[in-house]
């Protein structure tokens, strides 16, 4: 018995109308995606902590990208292979076998543009406030599609194994790290951000992957009072030198009994300063020792993120680093934390000529051996590895597998690097210059 064509009217239009909604939904799904994960998590928290419950709704779905993506994605492309196949079904009827095509053609277009481009292009203007909106419909699609995307999950991670690939089930897709720096990045490279903001907000997001090894000072470089020498040597010492904490040592550098500042020195010894005595004879008696404070000694491999709060919790800018083996390595301050984030800082006593880099009119860099290498990548907005050594000029020998020889010239990583320069087994000085691309 055919059909009336009362019967097929209506049921085109109540297929119709039924692709129409589908469209919407599918637009729905794919305007949500886009809003959730490009909303920056750090604008929803703001909103979410002034009252917005869409925004705190938002957060907490974001928390599980993988699961979040995996409902998102089944519901669109239920919606649309749903939408599809009853447009086939409308063309097939009104056309025969070539209605395929047709339908095929114009779902392709229609789904493009009203339910992919459309609603991207809509919650990518204003991620933040479309997440906030979708986020109740979004939160029941992810519930009600959990059994779902956990088997899909399963079975997705069984194949991978089967190939050698390896996932992590607790991994998110973006890290926040990583998604900051590369933010920086992309502002400094079209001038957005200026390269000082760059690298502080660089340097403070590095500092839990830096240990104090790397940025400590030699102990063939750390001045020190010997607790031995005579009172008025041990003043006239602490009243030359640039700084204004001293370790005290006795017979031995290694022999570390503890460090004095200069103030506790000068405040201990003007209250032996009698009006009837001379200098020397009132200070004659004086013991160091006694005015010095307890050491504090830290392991080379403390993080700098650790070591800065270490700082602060013991109210102290001051700590001797000493290796597995309890030897003394060097030491850090506070100062050298800060340096890490807001670059070099000097003041009236540093020594005028401490310049470890300077840039010659041929474009080449004179710098210090011993400047690290990562200063002289913030100095120079290179890209020199620091995996392998923390100076430049221990780069070069670690490269070369060799101590060399002044004047001994060696390319690698892109740069062309110059030993100018050398005190017995110690680079001193260094000309470095990038490499001349290759036909130019």
């Amino acid at each position: 018995m055919d059909a009336t064509p009362e019967t097929l009217d209506a049921a085109f239009w109540i297929t119709a109308a039924s692709i129409i909604g589908l469209i919407m939904l599918s637009a729905f799904f794919s305007g949500s995606e886009t809003a959730l994960t490009a909303a920056s998590r750090g604008k929803l928290r703001a909103a979410a902590d002034k009252g917005s419950v869409g925004a705190e709704r938002a957060l907490e779905i974001t928390e599980d990208n993988e699961r979040l993506i995996g409902s998102v994605l089944l519901g669109n492309n239920l919606v649309n292979i749903l939408a599809t196949a009853l447009a086939t079904m409308i063309f097939t009827q009104a056309l025969g076998e070539s209605g395929v095509v047709y339908a095929t053609a114009v779902m392709t277009l229609v789904v493009l543009i009203f339910a992919e481009v459309l609603p991207k292009t809509y919650a990518i203007t204003n991620p933040e406030t479309a997440a906030a909106r979708v986020s109740g419909p979004i939160a029941l699609v992810v519930r009600l599609f959990a059994p779902m995307v956990s088997a899909v999950r399963v079975l997705v991670r069984a194949l991978l194994r089967i190939v050698g690939v390896k996932t992590d089930p607790d991994s998110h897709i973006l890290a926040v790290r990583e998604e900051i720096a590369g933010a920086l990045q992309l502002g400094h490279s079209e001038g957005v951000v200026e390269k000082e903001d760059r690298d502080r907000i660089l340097g403070a997001l590095d500092l839990s992957d830096r240990t104090v090894e790397e940025i400590m000072l030699h102990r063939s470089k750390i001045e020190m009072l010997d607790a031995n020498a005579r009172p008025q040597e041990i003043l006239q010492q602490c009243l030359e030198s640039s700084h204004t904490r001293l370790p005290v040592f006795r017979d031995d550098p290694e022999n570390i009994l503890g460090v004095i500042h200069a103030k506790d020195l000068l405040r201990a010894m003007y209250r032996l300063v009698d009006e009837d005595q001379t200098m020397a004879g009132a200070i004659a008696d004086f013991k160091v020792t006694d005015v010095a404070m307890k050491p504090y000694f830290v392991p080379d491999t403390t993080s700098l993120d650790e070591q800065m709060r270490q700082f602060l919790r013991r109210r102290t800018h001051f700590a001797l680093v000493v290796d597995e083996y309890g030897a003394l390595q060097g030491l850090i301050t506070l100062e050298d934390i800060l340096e890490e984030i807001v670059g070099e800082i000097t003041d009236e006593f540093d020594p005028d000529a401490d310049h470890p880099i300077s840039k010659a009119e041929d474009g080449h860099y004179w710098i210090d051996g011993q400047m690290t290498i990562r200063d002289f990548n913030r100095a120079t907005d290179w890209n020199l590895p620091d995996d392998e050594a923390n100076t430049v000029a221990g780069l070069v020998i670690h490269e070369a597998q060799m101590i060399p020889t002044m004047g001994q010239v060696f390319s690698f990583h892109g740069f062309r690097f110059e030993v100018m320069a050398r005190e017995h087994n110690r680079i001193t000085r260094l000309k470095v210059r990038p490499l001349a691309p290759e036909g130019s």
